[in-house]
């Protein structure tokens, strides 16, 4: 099993994962707890995993490297997941699957302006063919608008999508030089640095004697799955493939919400899917198949 198949399966795993969070994060959010204490949570409880693992794994980290660490921590954690749920809870979830497909086109114009890589016409059209795909399945739905009353919450998620695709560009020279646990520990100790003073407060008004065995289940599904086990295999397949790469897998998550609920019944196949999927695997495919360039 060669380096490159694992981290297309890292990242294929992480979205899984991402695909099922949508629901599940649902019935904890907000009727336990408020969407800044939930972040909190995930991001003080996926810290404690990664620095328990990173004991075991010990990297000592140069000190002019914390700067890009902080940054990293910053656009990748902080400001990444308040944006995302601040402007969830003021737009649809239809409206922000739509905007987020703009994520791997806002990486592939950061990779350019920072790391000085190419855009491929192959890297392009892949793109596009994802696009394509993540709209069909996401349009059809009919429950989306845009709109003055949305416009707010539509900004957030934009930010969110960029924030994200200059975290994954930044991150890039770390991945070159460390371990992919020593680069995601530290960012999200700057991460929890930053999201303390915003989550905090709704962290102290969670009343955990409400939390039923099922939810406690479902909140340890958020942080050990979709925050801990999630964004390390994504930092684990950021250092294996490029930037473009990972973030063009984030084609699959519509893809996959909608695999679920035909699985669970609860949606039919139809010619409309099939098409879109075999838009997303082939803009999947050709992104991938570019090589991924060097950091200068």
């Amino acid at each position: 099993m060669t380096s490159n198949f694992k981290a297309h399966m890292a990242l294929l795993g992480a979205n899984i994962i991402y695909g099922l969070n949508y629901s599940i994060a649902k019935d904890v959010m907000p009727n336990y707890i408020q969407p800044f204490g939930f972040i909190f949570c995930r991001v003080i409880g996926a810290l404690g995993l990664f620095w328990l693992v990173h004991s075991f794994r010990y990297e000592k980290v140069e000190k002019k490297d914390f700067l890009l660490l902080a940054v990293c921590g910053l656009f990748g954690v902080a400001a990444n997941q308040l944006m995302f749920f601040y402007g969830l809870n003021l737009t649809t979830p239809i409206n922000a699957g739509i905007i987020m497909t703009s994520n791997p086109i806002l990486v592939l114009v950061a990779s350019a302006i920072i790391l000085k890589n190419k855009i491929t016409k192959t890297k392009v059209a892949g793109i596009f063919l994802g696009i394509t795909g993540a709209l069909l399945l996401l349009l059809f739905k009919t429950d989306f608008s845009f709109g003055s009353d949305t416009l707010t919450g539509d900004l957030f998620i934009f930010l969110n999508a960029l924030s994200y695709g200059i975290y994954l560009v930044v991150a890039v020279p770390l991945m070159k030089k460390y371990q992919p646990i020593t680069v995601i520990k530290w960012v999200f100790t700057f991460g929890f640095i930053l999201v303390l003073p915003f989550g905090y407060e709704e962290f102290t008004q969670i009343d955990w004697s409400t939390f039923t065995f099922d939810i406690w289940g479902k909140f340890a599904f958020v942080i050990i799955g979709t925050t801990f086990l999630a964004y390390l295999f994504n930092i684990y397949g950021l250092q294996k493939l490029s930037p473009s790469v990972v973030s063009t897998y984030i084609y699959l998550q519509p893809l996959l919400a909608t695999v679920f609920a035909i699985l669970a019944e609860k949606d039919s196949l139809d010619w409309i899917k099939i098409v879109a999927a075999l838009f997303i695997f082939s803009g999947v495919y050709l992104v991938s198949k570019t090589k991924a360039l060097k950091t200068p």
